[in-house]
């Protein structure tokens, strides 16, 4: 297997994918946190601060501003009464369902220009993407 290719497609892909216009202007960072809330559940600052790899000021800053748009929420952490965690919103989820939709939308009329082998071969290649994705989730420190 050549690992280097898989690296330069990936992301060649990611480059593009992440950049597909969108409805709604966010950035990288507060579409990246929403979705962590959304696969993870509640999070506490620090532990968000460590998953997007930004600074503890730099992810207060943006937690708050979330929480001023509605898009999430601090409650006190159950285990923790000095901690608090992060949740999502209704609208929070909103916007990641709404990002879904778009970049379908977008990536549809993409695929259908491919020809049916390539369309096999990327459907052949998704469960193990799929595989090498859980496995990177779970390596993480």
């Amino acid at each position: 297997m050549d690992v280097g290719a898989l690296i330069t497609t990936i992301e060649n892909f990611n480059r593009f994918y992440i950049r597909l216009p969108a409805l709604r202007k966010l950035s990288f960072t507060t579409l990246s946190v929403l979705d962590t809330l959304t696969s993870r559940g509640p999070t506490r600052l620090t532990e968000l601060a460590r998953t997007e790899q930004i600074s503890q000021p730099g992810i207060t800053q943006l937690v708050t501003r979330l929480e001023q748009d509605g898009l999430v929420e601090r409650r006190p952490d159950p285990t923790d009464g000095r901690a608090t965690l992060v949740h999502i919103t209704e609208a929070g989820r909103e916007v990641g369902t709404s990002r879904l939709e778009d970049r379908t939308r977008r990536l549809l009329p993409l695929v259908a220009r491919l020809t049916p082998e390539e369309q096999q071969a990327i459907t052949a290649a998704l469960p193990a993407l799929s595989r090498l994705a859980e496995l990177g989730h779970r390596a993480r420190p």
